[in-house]
């Protein structure tokens, strides 16, 4: 599966913080029922088993819906369970060496803070950035933040497109307005609420306004 910017206007990444007797494969489809337009598969502390596990029920939802899935770090359970790709960060495998093991069909993402970081992944096979943080946010308390003007330079700077990614929530997604991104990564602002269907009919509501001001 490739992808193209509308695709990542609401990018939900999962946290089993706000499970409350549901299932992430769950959450995840109600995300996507809600309008939820990529899914991220987050997991920093399951075994390889059971992350396995969970990947595959996840890929049998997004795969219901057509809707493109990666894996968070974890390039060895995005190639088992045949997800549409991987996302890593700066402190993960090279990226070239993360495009090599996965091949040239599979979607690759990258977390950059910089324009120098964004150019150097757009060169060595990245198909596309998530950029921040932009907010304070509880989900990754020693993330750099990044500017809002850093952010329109990134997107400037490079051609594939770019999300923003960190504390981002229905009260200030509008700041994002004309930074050139296309489209926003969110966890707490869908996976904490009561209703995430709900949530993401909002929030999807928000970003289309943001992107297209």
């Amino acid at each position: 599966m490739r992808i193209n910017r509308e695709s990542l206007l609401v990018y939900a990444v999962t946290d089993r913080k706000w499970l409350n007797g549901q299932t992430v494969a769950r959450q995840v489809e109600e995300a996507i029922i809600g309008g939820a337009t990529f899914i991220q598969l987050r997991e920093k502390q399951l075994h390889y088993d059971d992350f396995l596990t969970e990947a595959i029920q996840v890929k049998k939802v997004t795969d219901c819906y057509n809707i493109p899935f990666v894996i968070n770090d974890q390039v060895d359970i995005a190639i088992a369970c045949d997800a549409d790709g991987v996302h890593i960060g700066q402190d993960d495998l090279p990226v070239h060496s993360v495009r090599s093991l996965i091949g040239p069909y599979k979607i690759l993402g990258v977390s950059a803070q910089t324009v120098e970081q964004a150019m150097a992944a757009e060169q060595a096979g990245a198909d596309y950035l998530g950029v921040g943080a932009m907010f304070p946010t509880s989900t990754k308390q020693d993330a750099e933040r990044v500017s809002f003007e850093t952010l329109k330079q990134i997107c400037e700077a490079v051609s594939i497109p770019v999300v923003a990614i960190g504390g981002i929530t229905e009260q200030n997604v509008s700041l994002l307005s004309g930074s050139g991104i296309a489209g926003v990564a969110v966890i707490s602002a869908l996976f904490a609420q009561n209703d995430i269907k709900e949530a993401a009919k909002r929030f999807t509501k928000l970003s289309k306004q943001m992107v297209n001001v």
